[in-house]
């Protein structure tokens, strides 16, 4: 199928590994020119490296800078002061008690996970409205939903951008923006792998069966029964940011591997 993503520059936050690095590589398979950022350039060099190695024509930028800062998002914008794609991908978590989670731990995975997303959206929503055309998606995840009681502060951040992509997305009715978020699932990320080979060494078993335990005990309404790989996610991705998706606005797409059980 033909996305018709030829000669849009998209934006992908986070995109040097994981699911963010998964979506710059499908846009740009698709014929998009791709802004791949990370925090250092050696990690945006690497990224590019290994996405030219598979696609030779790719067509990418590199931008070298944490955008869970305020001045990186500024930075960002003067630089690319249009794009027709920004997915809002960057994002961190880190399992920690409730009542251990500080102010400041608070502060810094909202400045990361949200605030990220709404500067960068506060600049571009008017431009793609002012032009015609674009696509904003927020990289949510399955514990916006389902709040996960081991990292509550990150389930939380993933219901905000839910909210704040449903609002945003009303006030583009009558255009050919939208505005969209995608509910991610366990995804075999470099995070993931990691997790799974220090468990299976200090189980000493395999992370085949560290996996299958998992979902056994922790996710186990899904009926994937396994993780996801980012190329699932990043598919799903690719096709709300073509043109094809003109018909889906507002929507909360998922990609959890029925996680989420419930009908709506």
């Amino acid at each position: 199928m033909n996305l018709q993503l030829e000669n849009k520059l998209a934006l992908v936050t986070g995109s040097t590994a994981g699911i963010g690095f998964a979506i710059a590589k499908a846009l740009a398979a698709e014929g998009a020119r791709v802004i791949v950022n990370g925090r250092t350039e050696a990690r945006v060099a690497e990224a590019i490296s290994s996405i030219r190695a598979d696609i030779p024509s790719a067509r990418l930028e590199a931008l070298a800078l944490d955008l869970s800062k305020a001045e990186a998002a500024m930075e960002t914008t003067k630089r690319y002061p249009d794009v027709d794609i920004l997915v809002n991908n960057l994002g961190v978590y880190q399992p920690t008690p409730f009542q251990q989670i500080t102010d400041a731990e608070w502060s810094a995975i909202i400045e990361t996970n949200f605030l990220s997303g709404v500067r960068l959206s506060r600049h571009y929503l008017p431009r793609m409205k002012a032009t015609g055309w674009g696509r904003i998606i927020f990289i949510s995840s399955e514990s916006a939903v389902n709040i996960p009681v081991e990292m509550i502060h990150y389930g939380v951040t993933k219901t905000m951008q839910l909210a704040l992509a449903s609002g945003l997305a009303a006030t583009t009715a009558g255009t050919a923006v939208t505005v969209n978020s995608v509910l991610a699932g366990p995804t075999r990320s470099e995070g993931v792998e990691k997790f799974l080979a220090d468990m299976a060494k200090s189980k000493n078993t395999r992370s085949a069966e560290v996996e299958r335990e998992f979902f056994r005990t922790v996710r186990p309404s899904s009926l994937l029964q396994r993780f996801a790989t980012t190329d699932e996610v990043a598919a799903m991705v690719a096709f709300v940011a073509s043109p094809l998706s003109s018909a889906t606005n507002g929507a909360a797409l998922r990609v959890e591997g029925g996680v989420v059980r419930s009908i709506l």
